[in-house]
């Protein structure tokens, strides 16, 4: 297992996992602009290689742009498939690069690899694999995703009840990475936990937490969701702690219990946070503009799931 991050590393990591591959090629994409990526992509098939890519069939105000990528990713002889609009956002991000899943928490994109904080995780491990190309088929072809017992935390299906008891098995210490907390289930474990001791602070933003929690506002462009638990354990992937993100979007994570990459991660998290300073409201104009967009995104939303059929959007069930 591996750990990729932001802005440290660049594009060079993606770009030489595609480079890697032999046979097959799947990856989900919300956001690109990275003609390196476009181009790696391309030459994979002209070395043999099946490459299929699943674009989000909306994201905030770049559907013209995501038709586009389409057009060209189809002109590079890959194979491009749609998802359905059934849930409000399709939102991970993963690529299947032969027998390794990459799991990012960031866009192909130069903002968020050249500009932001954020984190990839690569990893063999065969049931989590296994379950990434099955949630990929899934998608795909637009059926129900059923979750299997592996490392994926997968939104709606299986993110509440996984993060949820990932929350509850800190004994001493949580270090959370998320712009915008507000899910009260989840708000009340970590209030829950805070009771019993267990230390938990927070680079990003919350929604009424209870003052032993302290949030620290984000020096640099923050896009990434993690959790790294007791120093030992930890969570990568594109989930909010917000109720939308945990039950009406697609959203992909990773539980991580591989020791050397979480030290790496609780590592990156401390020089962060003594960054951060502890005052509050001296965030760079981008976390403050990265605050906004998730902000007009949860009420875009909110209104998007109302008027849905004029009720709230549901989970989608899992076939049995």
């Amino acid at each position: 297992m591996k750990v990729i991050v932001q802005p440290d590393a660049g594009v060079s990591p993606v770009i030489q996992a595609i480079r890697l591959a032999r046979k097959e090629i799947a990856v989900a994409i919300f956001r690109l602009d990275r003609k390196e990526v476009e181009q790696a992509l391309a030459a994979a098939v002209q070395r043999g290689v099946r490459v299929r890519a699943l674009i989000a069939h909306t994201n905030r105000g770049g559907e013209a742009r995501l038709r586009k990528l389409e057009q060209r990713l189809l002109a590079g002889g890959i194979m491009v498939t749609r998802t359905g609009d059934d849930l409000l956002r399709y939102h991970g991000k993963f690529m299947i690069a032969d027998d390794v899943l990459h799991l990012f928490g960031f866009n192909f994109t130069k903002l968020d690899i050249d500009k932001s904080r954020s984190f990839a995780i690569s990893t063999r491990d065969r049931s989590t694999v296994n379950d990434a190309s099955s949630l990929f088929e899934a998608d795909s072809t637009r059926q129900a995703y059923a979750p299997s017992r592996s490392n994926l935390v997968v939104s709606p299906e299986s993110a509440r009840d996984r993060l949820s008891a990932f929350v509850k098995g800190a004994r001493r210490e949580l270090l959370i990475y998320d712009l915008k907390i507000q899910d009260r289930g989840m708000i009340k474990l970590l209030e829950e936990r805070a009771k019993k001791g267990v230390v938990i602070r927070v680079i990003g933003g919350a929604k009424k937490l209870d003052p032993s929690i302290e949030v620290r506002k984000p020096r640099i462009r923050l896009h990434v969701r993690a959790i790294i638990r007791d120093g030992t354990r930890s969570f990568v992937g594109s989930q909010s702690l917000r109720t939308d993100e945990l039950q009406n979007r697609r959203e992909v994570g990773l539980l991580v219990s591989n020791p050397t990459v979480t030290r790496k991660l609780k590592q990156v998290f401390e020089a962060d946070w003594e960054e951060c300073g502890g005052k509050k409201g001296e965030a760079r104009e981008e976390g403050r503009s990265e605050a906004k967009k998730e902000a007009a995104d949860a009420k875009g939303e909110s209104d998007a799931s109302d008027a849905k059929e004029g009720r709230k959007a549901e989970p989608r069930k899992a076939s049995a």
